[in-house]
């Protein structure tokens, strides 16, 4: 079965962190594009980070840049997403993706394969 699982989310104190895991089976993420995505109550779903599994680029949106650190294993075909400085507009539940594509793509409509969500919360 393909399928994506997020794993490591979590309550954590403002000023925490969290890592979160999201593992892959039924494919390999060799040339696919994995992304991180949010969404919190009454809001729409957004993009946190994206990193392509064909050279490693990464992006980050704004409202996370420098706190959160995507990365992949593609031996464990497992991209984490670790989550620093957390702060409570960060509650969210959080689902990877995956978008069969070498090119990052960072709209939520560009990817075809999503895992079931984890939820995080930050305290403050």
């Amino acid at each position: 079965e393909v399928q994506l699982v997020e794993s490591g989310g979590g309550l954590v104190q403002a000023g925490g962190s969290l890592r979160l895991s999201c593992a892959a089976s039924g494919f390999t993420f060799d040339d696919y594009a994995i992304g991180w995505f949010r969404q919190a109550p009454g809001k729409e779903r957004e993009g946190v980070s994206w990193i392509s599994s064909s050279d490693g680029r990464t992006y980050y949106a704004d409202s996370v840049k420098g706190r959160f650190t995507i990365s992949s294993d593609n031996a464990k075909n497992t991209v984490y997403l670790q989550m620093d400085s957390l702060k409570p507009e960060d509650t969210a539940v959080y689902y990877c993706a995956a978008d069969d594509s070498v090119v990052v793509h960072t709209s939520p409509l560009d990817y075809e394969l999503w895992g079931q969500g984890i939820q995080v919360n930050v305290s403050s």
